[in-house]
């Protein structure tokens, strides 16, 4: 065997608490592929209020009638804005992760937008985009317009 093989830096895995300062340092498409798992994580979580809101809207008149209340009044402890602020939250979810993943699916598709330069302006798009569709759905939902 020869002696002058080069030792290649150990890789290892490292714990949420050693992964919060190398954060600030992420690149656009570190940041865009971590908050596409925080969003798909976010969605599944929230599935059955999904699921439930969505059957509320349109089994019938008054099932409508009562979760448009839910969200001009609220329920129980939670008041009429943090419902609609759960609801910004899932539709952030929804508009990131589908905005990444057209971008995933085009960087597999397109050897040529997996270059640096490329990939950091659509990685940038992305969060600009899911974060601006979030804002005016969001203006929508709170009723300023």
């Amino acid at each position: 065997m020869s002696s002058n093989i080069r030792s290649r830096h150990e890789h290892r895995n490292i714990s949420i608490a050693q992964l919060i300062p190398y954060m600030k340092r992420f690149p656009a498409s570190a940041w865009v592929s971590l908050l596409h798992r925080v969003s798909g994580a976010v969605m599944f979580l929230l599935l059955p209020l999904i699921i439930w809101a969505f059957d509320a809207s349109v089994s019938s008149e008054v099932s409508y009638a009562k979760l448009t209340q839910v969200f001009d009044t609220g329920v129980g402890l939670l008041p009429g804005g943090a419902i609609k602020l759960l609801a910004l939250v899932i539709l952030w979810a929804f508009l990131h992760h589908l905005i990444a993943g057209v971008r995933f699916l085009i960087l597999d598709v397109n050897h040529a937008s997996v270059e640096k330069k490329r990939s950091a302006y659509s990685a940038r798009g992305v969060l600009v985009s899911s974060v601006a569709l979030t804002a005016l759905l969001g203006a929508k939902i709170f009723g300023l317009y």
